[in-house]
Formats: structure tokens, sequence, C-alpha cells
């Protein structure tokens, strides 16, 4: 794509929408590789976050929520790959709505896509374990 190709693009994006995500968490299972039938690579992993009580969630038992994230660039995908079970993250990127077909079954999900992130801390070894 030419530079003057990329500029229209920018200047026809809608000025009022954004679509940036922040998150912080723990890693709630090693991140898997794979290779989609599309031959694209992924690094897909769960970030568990702790429930903050607001109005929405008072009455509930749910003391925390998790949400699917999925490195598709090389740089995102080296970074997630090393991260493990029970380290503390933050993932920057954006919700996207991912379509796929299991057989003759089709459906989507919401995950966020990691355009970037960092592990803050590692998980201690005792948590680790179990």
């Amino acid at each position: 794509m030419s530079e003057m190709e990329e500029t229209k693009m920018e200047e026809s994006a809608d000025p009022a929408a954004a679509n940036q995500v922040r998150i912080r968490g723990r890693v709630g299972s090693d991140p898997t590789q794979r290779t989609l039938p599309s031959g694209a690579d992924i690094v897909s992993f769960r970030v568990v976050i702790a429930r903050a009580p607001t109005v929405m969630t008072r009455g509930s038992r749910q003391k925390s929520d998790w949400v699917d994230c999925t490195a598709w660039s090389s740089p995102t995908r080296r970074r997630a790959a090393v991260w493990r079970t029970g380290d503390v993250v933050e993932v920057d990127g954006a919700l996207r709505r991912r379509h796929y077909r299991a057989g003759a079954t089709t459906g989507s999900r919401v995950e966020i896509e990691m355009l970037g992130g960092r592990r803050i801390a590692r998980a201690s070894p005792v948590a680790a374990r179990s």
C-alpha cells in the first residue's frame, strides 16, 4: 500500500470512533501457539482480572472476569509466548470479533488483538504449582 493510500485510509476513519483497550491482570494459563487454516500464526492466552464491585456487579458472586487475547504480529507473539500462568501482565490492543468455522458449525468470539504489552511481575513459584 502506498503512503497516499494509507493517508486516505486514516483520513476516512470516523474521528469519533476509538477502539483502544488496556487491561491488567494475571495470565490464566500458559499461552498457546498455533497456525490457523489461513496460514496465520497466532499466540492465544487468557487474562484473568479481579472484578471490582460496581452497581452492575453488586449482587454477583463472581469474583473475576477473563478476557481472551490473541497476538498476531511477530513482535507481540514473541512477547506473549514467554508469559506463564500467574504472571501479571498489561495488554494494549483493540477489541475484535473473530468469526470461525468448526466442522459444520460457525461461530464468533470477542477477543483483544494484542498490539503491545508487558509483563509487570512474574508468577511466584508457589502460585504456579497450585
